[in-house]
């Protein structure tokens, strides 16, 4: 597999403001291309079969209108099923907040010249004001980076190991820490004041990356 800071360096990110029917929400955008056809790609994210090879081990109905969960992560009802170009599902941890509408993702593909395949992923959510306070858009941003990862891995034949074992892994921790600060460039894009982007940066990576113990006393 490539280099994966290169990786992370490749993904377009934006975030803006938007509206969903359970009120105001955030919305982060990550765009990236795959060596891989549209058809592959699109089997990839759809597949009860290859989800877990990249992603989390899944279960539901995994039609449209159906409702899936994702193990120890999210789940929801499928909105939009349109093969091989558009998948649109809520995305609700637990018991739902407030309405479902409060967090929905929506990933758009696009076959290029190339034989590749442009990936975008939006996620429009509700966002507790103090959460976004804190941590911006790389709590969300930095996971759905790592995800695209593991797609990018699968589609080139490459094992990534469990969750566990990524999260050990150096490489996956150099690669969390560049998406972090990918978001905050993002969030300066967007016209975000540079102190609270590198607030929400350093914030998002001790989150993913917690500072070492060494040298603390017991």
């Amino acid at each position: 597999m490539k280099d994966l800071i290169q990786e992370i360096e490749h993904a377009e990110r934006t975030l803006r403001d938007g509206t969903l029917p359970a009120g105001a929400a955030k919305v982060v955008v990550i765009e990236r291309t795959y060596d891989a056809d549209i058809d592959d790609v699109w089997d990839a994210i759809t597949s009860p079969e290859r989800i877990p090879r990249w992603f989390l081990p899944i279960t539901g109905e995994l039609r449209l209108g159906g409702h899936y969960q994702l193990e120890g992560n999210a789940g929801g009802e499928i909105r939009v099923c349109e093969a091989p170009t558009r998948l649109q599902v809520t995305w609700i941890f637990g018991e739902a907040p407030g309405p479902e509408d409060s967090s929905i993702v929506e990933v758009r593909l696009r076959s290029d010249a190339t034989s590749s395949t442009t990936l975008t992923l939006e996620h429009s959510a509700v966002v507790p004001p103090e959460m976004w306070d804190q941590f911006g858009p790389g709590a969300v941003g930095v996971g759905w980076d790592l995800a695209l990862l593991g797609l990018a891995g699968h589609l080139d034949g490459v094992d990534m190991g469990s969750p566990e074992q990524a999260d050990a892994d150096p490489a996956i921790q150099a690669a969390m820490r560049a998406s972090s600060a990918a978001w905050g460039r993002a969030s300066e894009a967007a016209g975000v004041a540079a102190d609270v982007a590198a607030g929400w940066e350093r914030a998002t990576t001790d989150f993913y990356v917690p500072p070492s113990d060494e040298g603390a006393t017991g």
